[in-house]
């Protein structure tokens, strides 16, 4: 029986870490040989992280990946490993290197690069144009980078209509909600349409703003799923491949032969590359391949922000986080994924109450921070409040009434505090606004929205609560305080002040919101929807006139197919609006 024992080492890379990655690609080596695998295969860029962005742009920093790469190469002795890396010629490529006892037998170029939504490659990389497959223990190998195996004709096709058996497909794959699903059904039908096995390795980790949900997967010939790696976890996935299945299948499949003679694979675009030449070592007993379920909505948000929240505090060097707490939704499920991402010891609650403040708010900022075991912070900014109404300004406000300049300073005073105790202590400010208050513009530039981190930046309002119930379900009880789930949302700066004021309700707000910023819909789309078309259009006139709110926002963790940012790049300086024809 042909059988090659393949791992697929699921990492957690750090961008420009190239000693710490190396060190991490090589303890998974270490572990790839113990269990006698045969091929270890990385995520794409391992060497680098990924997304390295601009220091692609800087020679030194290409030089010394290759650097490292040839580290790994040296330390592979006893067996095969694909690693992701940028390879220089006279461009840059996003590549893989096939490495053999020791040394890089031969590296293949990434030919399809994405440059759309978070994705940029072809401002860095110069596409590939060959399709290698290559020898590895009697087995033929393709390997092949991300978007490559998105294409339904691309170069696994070349690569399996040349022979191929397996195809080793290295990932840097962002996370968004109900991606893994969409991936898997994708993979399983390029599996069955070829009659390969597809080995998909996924990166796992917060950088920046992405999240990479690992979930690596293989599928056999006939598109069934033979194992996967948990979702949002390191692990080293190791199944043993039953490659003559594939060739038993290819019997039965006419299909490849009638599209050979339509479409021969072209000899200069295909390479036969000899790995090693010996066939796999038997082995005492066959690995039982793990099958780890995916999570289900919402539980698979719930672990994208905790994942996000603790890859990006560490990896930018900080230990502990400070959170204003106002007694509301937003505050407190924030302060609740920071402690399951940090721990309660890392994670200070600061209650900065006003004349406005409702006792209920305060004692509710108590109870969470009680039960969340972390220091609670208390300052008043009354003090500060009356000094810059009473003095500061008295002059140059005299004659006018309170209104939002007033409402303002006391959220800016707010973060002034935390910024405070952020440059005293060395603490990480994490800003509490959601997606909706973001893309109204319900947010106040250099008050609430003044910190290094905004958890919630892609999280509409109604999944906030979604996801305190579901974090409250697993805590078996009211760990968020049910009055804070229950009270009406209120910014709570003027007297009975409520957020339908300002704004639609979110149940109404938030598939608005969907449909204009993430589904790019008409305001004559939306209204067929079914929503009142002076509602839509006073939803519309908020987003695009906060443009420049949004641009001066902290990075926050994408989990929506769109996030503000790198997914949505609008001008600043923009007279296009949406209907305009339409409402005259």
């Amino acid at each position: 029986m042909r059988r090659l024992r393949v791992g697929l080492a699921q990492i957690n890379p750090t961008v420009g870490d190239l000693p710490g990655n190396v060190a991490k690609i090589k303890g998974y080596v270490d572990r790839a040989r113990e269990l006698e695998v045969d091929l270890v295969a990385f995520p794409e860029l391992a060497i680098t992280g990924y997304p390295p962005e601009d220091l692609v742009l800087k020679p030194s920093f290409v030089e010394e990946n290759l650097e490292a790469l040839r580290e790994v190469a040296a330390y592979c002795r006893g067996i095969t490993a694909v690693v992701g890396f940028v390879d220089s010629d006279s461009d840059t490529h996003n590549a893989a290197a096939v490495i053999y006892d020791g040394r890089i037998v031969d590296v293949y170029h990434k030919i399809y690069l994405p440059n759309y939504g978070v994705f940029d490659e072809d401002r860095y990389f110069r596409p590939g144009d060959s399709c290698p497959v290559y020898r590895i223990n009697g087995i033929n190998v393709g390997v092949n980078i991300c978007e490559d195996i998105w294409y339904p004709v691309g170069p696994m096709t070349l690569q399996a209509q040349a022979g191929a058996e397996v195809i080793i497909n290295i990932n840097g794959s962002p996370y968004h909600v109900g991606k893994s699903r969409h991936r898997e059904r994708m993979l399983a039908t390029r599996a069955a349409d070829e009659t390969i096995i597809i080995c998909y390795v996924n990166m796992v980790g917060g950088q920046d703003e992405l999240v990479f949900d690992g979930a690596s997967a293989i599928f056999g010939p006939a598109g069934e799923l033979v194992a996967r790696a948990p979702q949002f976890e390191e692990r080293l996935l190791v199944a043993d491949l039953d490659v003559g299945a594939v060739f038993r299948r290819r019997l039965h499949d006419p299909r490849r032969r009638k599209e050979s003679l339509l479409f021969p694979t072209p000899a200069d675009r295909v390479r036969w590359v000899e790995v090693s030449g010996t066939a796999a070592s038997p082995k005492h007993r066959r690995v039982e391949p793990q099958v780890a379920d995916l999570l289900d909505y919402p539980a698979e948000v719930y672990r994208a922000l905790v994942l996000g929240v603790r890859d990006y505090v560490r990896k930018t060097g900080f230990q502990t986080v400070v959170i204003g707490l106002s007694g509301g939704i937003d505050s407190s499920l924030t302060a609740v994924i920071a402690v399951d991402a940090l721990g309660p010891e890392n994670v200070i609650g600061v209650s900065m109450p006003s004349r406005y403040t409702s006792e209920a708010s305060i004692l509710d900022a108590e109870q969470l921070a009680r039960n969340l075991g972390i220091r609670l912070l208390t300052i008043p900014i009354e003090p500060a409040f009356r000094a810059f109404t009473d003095e500061v300004f008295a002059e140059a406000f005299a004659g006018t009434s309170p209104g939002v300049a007033e409402e303002n300073i006391q959220s800016r005073i707010r973060g002034i505090i935390l910024m405070g105790l952020s440059n005293k202590f060395g603490w990480l400010v994490l800003t509490t606004g959601n997606k909706s208050e973001l893309a109204t513009g319900y947010a106040t530039l250099y008050g609430d929205m003044a910190g290094g981190f905004a958890v919630l930046k892609d999280v509409f309002k109604t999944m906030v609560y979604e996801l305190a119930r579901y974090r409250n379900g697993l805590a078996g009880f009211d760990l968020i305080p049910e009055r804070v789930l229950k009270k009406e949302p209120s910014a709570e700066l003027r007297p009975g002040q409520r957020d339908v004021d300002t704004l639609p309700p979110y149940e109404i707000l938030d598939p608005i919101l969907k449909a204009y910023v993430e589904e790019d819909r008409s305001f004559r789309d939306i209204v067929e929807l079914g929503f009142d078309p002076a509602v839509v259009a006073r939803v519309i006139r908020m987003v695009d006139k906060n443009e420049y709110k949004r641009r001066q926002a902290p990075p926050g963790v994408k989990i929506t197919p769109r996030a503000f940012g790198k997914d949505r790049r609008l001008p600043i300086v923009n007279h296009f609006r949406e209907g305009a024809k339409l409402l005259g």
